[in-house]
């Protein structure tokens, strides 16, 4: 009986959920290597990778162009699964994920805590008004993640793509024309129709979410979720008749929407079915210009996270500072040395 405690301890800590397409900075310059990350878990934190044959489709689309790269563009570095690739000329691009179903089996009350803190709140009170909480159930799920970034400095209309997969948020303004204060209606697709009444959460950077799990272990973990959404410091929402939503854009950073839409399941073992999805991107103070430097030859370049830039007083002024002060140290060391040896 301990061990089995002990095991499903460990799946709680193991397990994750949410799936976000990341970047360490989504402004990009034009033909140049990049990375995208496959985030399983939290939007700020991956809790395990994605196997190959989980995945059923990865795209990339800009300038029209939509391409599809090949698996050995992917690596893994600890929990994070990570696309390799080069961008393509400037435009705002989208980059998008889907993956094979997969299912899990939970008893009764795993599956209310389930619904109740990954915010699956419709069909939680279903069970509620139905008397059917005590229903054990097998689940069959899919996840279906996008991210829109901009390359260079010209926009296109690359992020209204539609990629297909069965359920996705399609953003009906470009998020690189948006600045904080502003508003982006986002559209929710069920089967290419819109999703009227559906649940969804929204948040950003720096702000961290517990989850539960279906992936990692095949198990579930219980999450501490508080807040306005389940998760914290996200906001719920809910799609108009229209299937949109109006995401308030409080601040710059990197935002995301997500939702799980679930379905009941008549006359087979499989007792519902939830398709997942996601959407990432990021706004700047400065727009564009705020994400890419431009030199005197035309070209820019990106920052991305992890890159030291020095503005205001130039770099080699604080080498140079440093390097005088290693010196003066040794002298200084030098000297006392010599004075103690003289006093002796």
């Amino acid at each position: 009986m301990k061990k089995s405690i002990l095991l499903f301890a460990a799946f709680l800590l193991f397990s994750s959920h949410d799936m976000f397409l990341k970047m360490g900075t989504y402004f990009l310059s034009p033909n140049t290597p990049a990375t995208v990350k496959l985030f399983n878990g939290t939007f700020e934190e991956s809790e395990n990778v994605i196997a190959r044959s989980r995945i059923r489709d990865v795209s990339l689309i800009g300038n029209g162009v939509r391409t599809n790269p090949d698996t050995t563009q992917w690596s893994e570095s600890g929990n994070v699964t990570i696309l390799n690739f080069r961008t393509g000329e400037p435009g705002t691009w989208v980059a998008g994920l889907s993956t094979h179903a997969n299912s899990i089996e939970l008893n009764a009350t795993e599956f209310n805590e389930y619904l109740e803190h990954d915010g699956v709140l419709d069909m939680l009170e279903w069970r509620k008004e139905n008397n059917a909480l005590g229903k054990d159930a097998n689940e069959k799920y899919s996840k279906h993640v996008k991210a829109i970034f901009q390359v260079g400095n010209q926009k296109t209309d690359d992020w209204k793509t539609i990629l297909g997969y069965p359920i996705e948020f399609v953003p009906q303004r470009n998020p690189y024309d948006l600045k904080a204060g502003e508003t982006l209606p986002v559209k929710l697709l069920w089967q290419g129709q819109p999703l009227a009444g559906q649940l969804v959460y929204a948040g950003s950077d720096g702000v961290q979410g517990h989850s539960h799990g279906h992936d990692a272990a095949q198990a579930h973990s219980h999450g501490h979720e508080q807040d306005k959404g389940h998760s914290h410091g996200s906001t719920q929402l809910r799609t108009d008749a229209n299937g949109v939503v109006s995401l308030k854009i409080e601040h710059d950073g990197q935002w995301y929407l997500r939702t799980i839409y679930m379905e009941q399941l008549q006359g087979q073992e499989l007792t519902h079915e939830s398709n997942w999805t996601t959407l990432t991107f990021e706004v700047k103070k400065d727009g564009i210009s705020s994400g890419l430097h431009t030199h005197a030859d035309g070209t820019t370049h990106s920052h991305d996270e992890g890159e030291v830039h020095s503005q205001g007083f130039p770099m080699w002024g604080y080498l140079l500072a440093g390097a005088a002060l290693l010196l003066g140290l040794f002298w200084f060391l030098k000297s006392r040395k010599n004075s103690s040896e003289h006093r002796r």
